[in-house]
């Protein structure tokens, strides 16, 4: 019997399956699923048997999980050399000569990754078995569901073993090898039910049935209905076997002997015979099976798997070229590259300052957005100051100095305005701390794409900017100051108050006096709406004219301050802190340590490096399956 199994299968499929071995072995399965077969079943459903079967090797038994790891199980039909196998996982390989040993070094390898006892862990632990009594096969053996933790597990047992098989059998690259035994409810299994949540059509699903001499008298053609497809129809079918059961182990009779007694069983098996027949049954059947469908499935995946690659490769590229190799270790050199990196600062600010980088929702659109909230306050601070005004009216004749009857003191108004021009300092000096925000968040963004990888570089230019902020803000605030304070004097040309006043709307229009002075013309009025000239100015000195009179000047004090303390914010917290920054930042080439500078951030380095490894890795995959496409 020996290489019989491997005799079926063409020479052409071994190319395939060593591709996939070697993608996993440089490493692309860290970046890429690949396709890959994945064994999964209940505990004691004789999942352990079947691939002793298929590989010869005795793997570890046990009550309880005996599988803590994921196994990967490379077999690889090698003529003219006697059995060898090499074991690896993390930084350690191990080559050993006596298949007896594979049960301990497995064991060995599970305790060092998961722990003495009985904990899991979904480290990759790889069996590579070379031999010429093996079949030309890759399979990846998962943890066996349990349902009740045994002493020593954790409660959520279940629930870890199902999540780490989960890891594997969702991926679409993995075909899902489900061993259910025939003893019991098929429809239960939940090794079936996990496959059919992430394979609903059971495309990717092939199932195996083990233990048919203990199924009960009377159920064999449920067991040929399962086997025929026709309970829950699998594309990949079903294919039952026979491995050694405990007694034979118990006896050590040969796997070679096994699946004789195997092929014998299903020969004399009064409903089963005919499923030698149909490629239905055996180990031996399920072998080839299992390599055609993993041939089939690289095939189908090959150029998908080197679409994948193409496109992590760009991306990998661009991430390289933001963390490209660090500043030369000559001085001449270093100052160079310190200098084009300040200059590409600059620039950056400066185009961000300037308006000129146009993008989403950019500095410019957010203190647009702010002024233009000022704005709005301002003009509803109007309604409260005509208030004000109509309050000071009133009370005229309580506040009488020595003027005439008819005429009011001038201080009076000055002291309505000058209040409430007062109230408005607050409100400014809060735009302008939100101004001050909005800026330095701005301009940190462009110190942390430009320094990210230079953290003395990157901290300098933070307190630069904070501290040229600070100055200006005290710049901003004194003339801010100063702006409120000339408010006081209340003073604006009389034709652009004029002008104001003529353009407040009336509520109620005025009516022609019946008795005109003879010194104003009577054409001074109109039907509707009284205009005036800085030659008729003195019938504004009417007591019912007084709050209008207020209301035109507040006018222009809202659209002074509207428009100048945006200004004034914008020239000294954005043009000139973007001006002082690029003067100052230019002054670090003066720096004697240039090197201490440019001290790169060790999570750069190692975020280089990694960049560099996934695509020395995926470049290799993308050469290695270029031959096949």
């Amino acid at each position: 019997m020996k290489g019989a199994v491997h005799s079926l299968l063409e020479e052409k499929i071994r190319p395939y399956i060593d591709l996939i071995d070697t993608l996993r072995s440089v490493g692309i399965h860290k970046d890429l699923a690949l396709p890959t077969i994945a064994v999964i079943g209940d505990q004691s459903s004789g999942k352990s048997s079947v691939l002793e079967a298929i590989s010869g090797v005795a793997l570890p038994r046990g009550s309880g999980i005996v599988t803590r790891c994921p196994l990967e199980l490379r077999l690889k039909k090698v003529t003219g050399v006697s059995w060898k196998a090499v074991i690896s996982y993390r930084e350690k390989k191990t080559e050993f000569v006596d298949s007896s040993l594979v049960g301990n070094y497995i064991e060995a390898a599970q305790n060092e990754l998961a722990g003495k006892g009985v904990g899991i862990c979904d480290e990759l632990i790889t069996l590579e078995v070379m031999s010429p009594d093996v079949c030309d096969l890759t399979l990846i053996d998962l943890p066996g569901i349990a349902r009740v933790p045994v002493k020593g597990q954790p409660d959520d047992i279940e629930n870890q073993i199902k999540r780490l098989i989960m890891q594997f059998i969702e991926k679409q690259e993995t075909i899902n090898m489900v061993v259910v035994p025939c003893n019991i409810d098929i429809a239960t299994t939940e090794a079936l039910k996990m496959a059919q949540e992430v394979d609903h059509e059971g495309k990717r699903t092939v199932a195996i049935l083990t233990k048919p001499d203990l199924i009960d008298r009377g159920t064999e053609k449920n067991i040929l209905d399962i086997v025929h497809n026709k309970v829950i129809p699998l594309h990949k079918g079903y294919t039952i076997v026979k491995c050694r059961g405990q007694q034979q182990i118990d006896k050590k009779i040969p796997l070679e002997e096994a699946a004789e007694k195997e092929r014998d069983f299903f020969q004399n098996h009064d409903f089963f015979r005919d499923l030698l027949k149909e490629d239905k049954a055996t180990i031996k059947c399920l072998a080839v099976k299992l390599t055609q469908h993993l041939v089939d499935h690289i095939k189908k995946s090959l150029p998908h798997l080197n679409e994948q690659i193409k496109k992590q490769m760009w991306d990998l590229r661009n991430e390289l070229k933001e963390c490209e190799a660090g500043p030369p270790q000559d001085p001449k050199g270093a100052k160079k590259f310190l200098t084009e990196t300040l200059t590409r600062f600059n620039d950056q600010i400066k185009s961000l300052s300037s308006g000129e980088l146009i993008i989403e929702n950019n500095l410019f659109v957010q203190l647009r957005a702010e002024y233009e909230k000022w704005n709005n306050d301002l003009n509803n601070t109007k309604k409260i100051f005509n208030k004000s005004t109509e309050q000071m009216i009133a009370a005229m004749p309580n506040y009488r100095g020595r003027e005439l009857l008819g005429f009011c003191n001038y201080n009076m108004f000055e002291v309505v305005l000058q209040k409430h021009v007062a109230t408005l300092k607050e409100p400014a000096m809060d735009l302008l701390n939100i101004i001050k925000g909005i800026i330095i968040k701005q301009f940190t963004k462009v110190v942390h794409q430009c320094f990210q990888k230079y953290p003395v570089l990157l901290g300098i230019t933070m307190d630069k900017i904070h501290n040229i902020q600070s100055i200006q803000q005290e710049k901003a605030e004194q003339r801010i100051s100063e702006q409120l304070e000339m408010e006081n004097l209340v003073y604006t040309q009389d034709s652009i108050h004029l002008k104001a006043f003529e353009e407040i709307p009336e509520e109620n229009p005025k009516e022609i006096p019946k008795e005109i002075p003879e010194e104003i013309p009577e054409e001074m009025f109109s039907e509707t709406k009284d205009t005036f000239s800085e030659e008729q100015l003195p019938i504004l000195h009417q007591k019912s004219k007084y709050s209008e009179i207020l209301q035109a000047y507040y006018e222009i004090v809202v659209q002074r301050m509207a428009d100048q303390l945006p200004m004034m914010i914008s020239l000294f917290m954005r043009k000139q802190t973007a001006q002082l920054l690029s003067t100052d930042m230019l002054s670090l080439l003066d720096e004697a340590n240039v090197s201490e500078l440019l001290f790169e951030d060790s999570e750069v380095g190692r975020k280089r490096k990694d960049i560099q490894a996934r695509l020395d890795r995926l470049s290799i995959g993308q050469e290695k399956i270029s031959n096949f496409i």
